[in-house]
């Protein structure tokens, strides 16, 4: 025997902990690399060549004869069967997952440095979930997560799991994060039964090795800047098409010209040139007064990892600093309002071997977060940021040179101040500490039986909500100036004197110990029978599990649930592959004669390549076909305020008069129906069908997936439809019915050039249609009325067909409900659909696409070149529309959009209608203001540099990487702001776009 060392690196010339370096032919001899990916071997003379191998890489073969010092370099496996596969209550081969399941890992994910929460680094890395933003507001940007589309009218939010135990996908960090797995078919989600109809989010946080301790320090800075807004004319202009509206509107509206600016009195909005002229007359651009060009977020997260084979852990602290891309305008009362967000997040992952067959696992997780907004803001929160989409430029300056704050008296509703409401409603801080605490013992059998285990877990979370801060009543002075006469308007002289205007005083409020209506707790126990045996080429596991789960808020009676669920799977010699699961499960949602369902499923799958007929097909790496079948349940009752749907609800008070006096009353109080209970309320079940093929040939260089879906979702909780003289609201029922279809593509590339450079890409697509079969529609509507027969979400519009283009085209139109004299030239045609002869709500039809995205598609193209690499992914979406009001010239006020060119008599193909100043043509509801929703968005991009560990060692540095980073920088797309969804109203905190400078240093 002669004895040879070496060093192992992986793609980003990283040394590689744990390596396993064995003698060809000779599992016996070997050995595995250290923390510096170093290894020593002793080598039969006779046996010279070794084998390097590592999860996830291509082994690597190497004669030593010759030489007894090597330097290995691992080249990433696109297709590695033994990659472990999260699943639900357990894991699996890669080889053997039958399910249609995704998974990311941490290191992925952590391209997406600068994000604020693990939600919306979900899109684009998962194939099948689509995500939907909606807003910028430092604290609450996780998007609507979707998986495979909607299948319901009711709550359509995947079930998320940390750690096997339902939590809020924003309790861990990214840094803390090993893999994420989403589930998406009946094999594979059956098992969550009640739960798991609209698809499961696993998440695993990061757990010990045996080592030395391994330090990892990561700092990042970053710079948001707001992403698109929607478009408006500066005074001048706005001002300029309100002249031109109303010589258009004098034949209807002859006192209209007391309105009309004139040429001079106009060319001050233009032409200004001393402070006061520009408060006379207003120009404002709203969005730069009131949106920063930049904000600064922080982020720092350290992590130990390590152990013994007796004790391992992995202990990280994370701190989050979001700043406000608001402006904050001083308001001279000592206190500065806006928005932000801090948390600081920490984690103890420890595992103790406590004997040979005895393990445990103690978690321990929490978190401080203080969220910064305004008081009493809660309803009214759109008024923070309306000003930048609704208000006019030339209404009044957000604060004036004397301290006052702009206001017009006219509608003070439609034309609110948002910097005087941002800077003068005090500081609201709410803090929420959370804590959670898990523990798993798990109990190695074989002693009773081999390959028998047995495992508990206990959890337990608590999350407790105090709120504090700085109380104002927004209470300041006010001031319009008369852009005609001049005249200054105050809002209030409150002083004494009733002359002198005093402010009035804020107040310190100090943070309630709890806020009990907040406090949230979350208990969960869970036992577990594991069995995994191998007979020759059979390969057989089972398992059996018992579960409650009990949660509540405030003082809320606590909600429960209970599951019974059961896995058996089958694997014959790696080729033949066979799954069956069955929960039985139990909710407090019912009434006793529904209280418990089961929900089955079943799953095959073919590993064709390791067939003997399809050995001679070299270049062939993997093909496996997989099918499935099975039912899932929901019992979320979102949307129906009352839990106990079963039942009769019952309310008190109220009388009747009594004789002639109207001050009279009949002494006796009623007992009055609040909600018609039904006892036949039940689960919403979905019975999923998927089928898909995985492949990957040219020895890796091609790899991904195909799978084709079928849901169908029957016994949606809805309101029947009654006739208007029905007297009261019906009791809800499980009648709706809609159909789910769709397919998903995955493509992976993966070239390894040479030793310094490889090139890698990856494209993925998800398309997912649905259509309502039933939802009781009332049988007299017409077809295009009912929502059987379309999508979800289905957007319903005036349709319009061109324009009255002369008077002729005016008279002889079909009759407006409202408005219908005021018709001109130049009005939109809208088609009366219903051929009634006249236009109201009936002619409102399906048209274009629903509201959510039916097609999703990412591409993510990368190369590693030395020490550099760098990846850029496209994220888009289409077959999708939104609505989004852009009303010019609304409430008298002159804001005016900037959607095109106009119609005029001289060009009759303009993009929209000339606004109404003082007449009236209502397009609400048409397809004026139904958008195209697609978009491509630049969605990441990250350069990245490793140091040589040569640079490093003598600082006691095992590796430095930095890098530069961004997130949603280029946005394309035919919708007049960046929004993805309007379920925030038709304004919102704005979206941002991000660029991350960092580092990482581990030691």
């Amino acid at each position: 025997m002669y004895t040879v060392k070496g060093k192992v690196f992986d793609e980003k010339n990283m040394p590689m902990i744990g390596a396993t370096v064995v003698v060809k032919g000779d599992l016996k001899i070997g050995t595995v690399t250290d923390v510096d990916g170093r290894f020593t071997l002793n080598v039969p003379m006779k046996q010279p060549v070794i084998v390097i191998s590592y999860v996830g890489y291509k082994p690597q073969e190497i004669d030593t004869k010759g030489k007894n010092f090597f330097t290995v370099d691992m080249i990433p496996n696109n297709v590695n069967l033994n990659d472990v596969v999260v699943v639900g209550y357990g894991q699996e081969k890669k080889q053997s997952v039958v399910g249609a399941i995704v998974q990311t890992s941490g290191k992925q994910l952590a391209k997406s440095v600068g994000l604020p929460d693990l939600g919306s680094a979900l899109t684009g890395n998962l194939p099948g979930v689509i995500t939907m933003t909606t807003t910028g507001k430092p604290g609450d940007e996780t998007p609507q997560i979707l998986i495979r589309g909607e299948s319901t009218w009711n709550n359509t939010s995947p079930l998320i799991l940390v750690d096997g135990i339902e939590r809020d996908i924003n309790s861990v960090n990214i840094n803390d994060v090993e893999s994420i797995s989403v589930l998406k078919d009946a094999s594979a989600t059956a098992v969550f039964g009640v739960r798991g109809a609209n698809g499961v989010i696993l998440i695993t946080t990061k757990r010990g090795e045996e080592g030395k301790a391994n330090i990892s320090v990561t700092v990042n800075t970053t710079v948001k800047m707001p992403q698109m807004l929607a478009s408006k004319y500066d005074s001048y202009d706005a001002l300029s098409i309100r002249n031109e509206s109303i010589e258009r509107e004098l034949g209807l509206y002859p006192a209209a010209w007391g309105k009309y600016m004139p040429n001079a009195t106009l060319n001050e909005y233009r032409n200004q040139t001393t402070l006061a002229q520009a408060e006379q007359y207003p120009n404002i651009n709203w969005q730069d007064a009131l949106v920063r060009k930049a904000a600064m977020d922080h982020n720092v997260n350290m992590n130990i990892s390590g152990g013994t084979p007796e004790v391992k852990y992995f202990t990280s602290v994370d701190y989050e600093d979001e700043g406000d891309i608001l402006k904050h305008y001083p308001n001279g009362k000592g206190y500065t309002g806006g928005y932000g967000f801090k948390r600081l997040d920490v984690r103890s992952n420890l595992d103790f071997n406590l004997t040979r067959t005895t393990t445990l696992k103690a978690d321990l997780a929490g978190s401080y977060g203080v969220v910064q907004d305004a008081y009493n803001q809660d309803s009214w929160e759109y008024r923070i940021w309306q000003s930048i989409y609704s208000n006019p430029p030339d209404v009044y300056y957000p604060r004036y040179s004397d301290g006052s704050w702009g206001y017009y008296p006219p509608n003070t509703v439609g034309t609110i101040n948002s910097a005087l409401t941002l800077s003068n409603n005090g500081i609201r801080y709410t803090t929420t500490k959370q804590i959670n605490t898990d523990f798993t013992l798990k109990q190695d059998l074989s002693m009773i039986l081999d390959g028998l285990s047995a495992q508990g877990m206990l959890s337990y979370d608590n999350t407790f909500v105090s709120v504090g801060g700085i109380y104002d009543n927004g209470n300041v002075q006010q001031t319009y100036i008369d852009p005609v006469t001049g005249e200054v308007t105050q809002s209030s002289y409150l002083g004494t004197n009733q002359f002198n205007w005093i402010p009035s005083r804020w107040s310190p409020n100090a943070d309630a110990d709890v806020s009990p209506d907040a406090t949230y707790r979350h208990t969960f126990y869970q036992l577990q029978l594991n069995y995994a045996k191998k007979f020759g080429k059979h390969d057989v596991t089972g398992m059996g599990l018992f579960s409650r789960d009990q949660y509540a808020t405030g003082s809320e009676v606590p909600h429960y649930r209970e599951d019974w669920v059961g896995r058996f799977t089958y694997n014959y010699a790696e080729k033949y592959f066979a799954e069956v699961n069955g929960a039985y499960n139990g909710s407090e949602q019912f009434g006793p004669s529904h209280r418990f369902a089961f929900f089955p499923s079943a799953a095959l799958g073919w590993m064709i390549t390791n067939e003997k007929f399809m050995k001679p097909m070299k270049f062939l790496d993997m093909l496996k076909l997989r099918a499935s079948w099975g039912q899932v349940g929901s019992d979320n009752m979102n949307g129906y305020y009352n839990r106990w749907l079963y039942m009769t609800s019952w309310g008190y008070g109220g009388t009747l008069p009594l004789g002639t006096n109207p001050y009279a009353s009949n002494p006796y109080q009623w007992w009055y129906v609040t909600q018609q209970g039904n006892s036949d309320i039940h689960w919403e079940k979905v019975t999923k069908t998927n089928a898909g093929v995985d492949y990957a040939f040219l020895g890796g260089l091609v790899a991904g997936n195909f799978d084709v879906f079928r849901d169908i979702r029957t016994d949606i909780l809805m309101t029947p439809t009654v006739p208007s003289y029905f007297g009261t609201t019906p009791a809800a029922a499980n009648l709706g019915i809609v159909r789910n279809i769709g397919y998903e593509l995955v493509i992976r590339l993966n070239k390894q050039i040479n030793k310094n450079l490889r090139l890698w890409g990856n494209f993925d697509m998800t398309h997912a249609r649905n259509q309502v079969i039933y939802a009781d529609d009332p049988q007299l509507y017409d077809a295009y009325r009912k929502s059987a027969g379309k999508p979800v979400g289905q957007n319903y519009s005036y349709v319009t067909g061109g324009y009255y283009n002369n008077w002729d085209q005016v008279y002889g139109s079909t009759q407006l409900n409202t408005y219908d004299t005021e018709k001109l030239p130049g009005n939109l045609n809208i088609i009366d659909f219903n051929g009634d002869g006249k236009i109201d709500n009936k002619d409102s039809a399906p048209y274009s696409y629903p509201s959510y995205p039916e097609n999703t598609f990412t591409t993510t193209v990368g190369c590693d070149w030395k020490a550099f690499s760098l990846s850029v992914m496209f994220y888009g979406v289409n077959d999708v529309s939104r609505y989004m009001q852009l009303t010019s010239f609304s409430g008298s006020l002159d804001n005016v959009y900037k959607q095109g060119s106009y119609w005029t008599k001289t060009d009759q193909n303009g993009n929209v209608p000339m606004p109404r100043w003082d007449s009236h043509m209502d397009y609400t509801g048409s397809t004026l203001y139904l958008y195209d929703g697609s978009y491509l968005r630049l969605k990441n991009v990250q350069l990245a540099y490793t140091f040589k560990k040569e640079w490093l060692q003598k600082y006691g540095i095992n590796s430095l990487r930095a890098y530069l980073n961004g997130e949603d920088l280029f946005l394309w797309t035919h919708m007049p702001d960046s929004r993805e969804v309007n379920t925030a109203g038709s304004t919102a905190y704005p979206l941002v776009k991000r660029i991350t400078c960092g580092l990482n240093v581990t030691f």
